[in-house]
């Protein structure tokens, strides 16, 4: 990993030196636009609506436009703004954990102490596990200051970056005002369902199947090239669904979910079990031939 910010975590006369190192990377595929008759690459350009002439980047500035008035921002506008440079990671205040709604959250970054004696870092991160607080701190990443959270995972300090107040949208569906009742009976088969599904979760256990069908679908295509026959690679597979459009009573609809979560979970309890047994036999039968061999010597 290489950081891609060096400054100090800032609080009171305390000051704990850290690098800044991206948490997160996308697996995705990369792909780029060809044209498809002859696969040639496509290049875009940017072209200018007043002259029709193609504008190389060096020559492009902002603009904002209001509809009314446009202002043109170049190169040395922005430079005289008082941007802050500041190689501290300011913390402004201790909150509860429990305070920090997930929507507000942005990008991740871990936090690597810089000192030849990381004790400052280390006391902080406990400090933060003892107490159960977050710090809200403010810092200034490629020129642009950002409000952020600082949280302990793991062994690890962390950034996450927050979204400003004023970004979160208001929102006021009318379903979410209805007075519908809601029986004691239904409560109790929804906790029974949810009961059904619960158990730690292991992100590792969750793959991107799309992801992982496109380099399939890429790598049959570079192994067979045109000749790949798409419906033999990728076979339709029959899904058992509900009939659409019939109205289903809840409670027969909640019933039938926990019997279902139930019966799978019960096959695969039983795929396990016999699994193990048959585990256990083969390993009784070779423990038995083995003293018979010695027996027999």
């Amino acid at each position: 990993m290489r950081a891609i910010w060096t400054g100090s975590i800032a609080f009171g006369l305390v000051n704990v030196p850290v690098k800044l190192y991206s948490a997160t990377e996308n697996h995705d595929v990369s792909m780029h636009q060809v044209h498809e008759k002859d696969g040639g690459r496509i290049r875009n350009q940017h072209r200018c609506q007043e002259c029709g002439k193609v504008v190389e980047y060096d020559d492009m500035v902002k603009a904002y436009d209001d509809g009314d008035n446009r202002v043109i921002l170049t190169k040395d506008d922005f430079e005289a703004l008082p941007a802050d440079e500041n190689d501290d990671l300011d913390v402004l205040q201790f909150v509860p954990n429990d305070q920090i709604d997930p929507i507000m959250l942005e990008k991740s970054y871990f936090l690597e102490p810089t000192s030849k004696t990381p004790k400052a870092y280390l006391l902080l991160r406990q400090t933060l596990e003892d107490t159960d607080r977050t710090a809200i701190v403010k810092l200034t990443l490629r020129t642009r200051t950002r409000l952020a959270i600082l949280r302990v995972s793991g062994k690890v300090l962390m950034i996450q970056t927050l979204r400003w107040a004023d970004e979160i949208r208001d929102v006021d569906f009318k379903g979410v005002n209805s007075q519908a009742k809601i029986s004691k009976k239904e409560l109790e088969m929804s906790a029974k369902l949810v009961e059904s599904y619960s158990e730690d979760f292991t992100p590792e256990e969750f793959n991107d199947d799309y992801q992982d069908e496109l380099r399939k679908l890429i790598d049959a295509k570079i192994d067979k090239g045109e000749t790949l026959d798409l419906e033999k690679a990728f076979p339709d597979e029959e899904e058992d669904e509900e009939p659409g459009g019939d109205v289903i009573d809840l409670m027969e609809a909640l019933q039938k979910s926990v019997d279902s979560s139930r019966s799978s979970r019960k096959k695969s309890s039983n795929g396990s079990g016999a699994k193990k047994s048959d585990s256990k036999k083969s390993s009784g039968k070779s423990s038995t031939s083995t003293s018979a061999k010695k027996k027999t010597g």
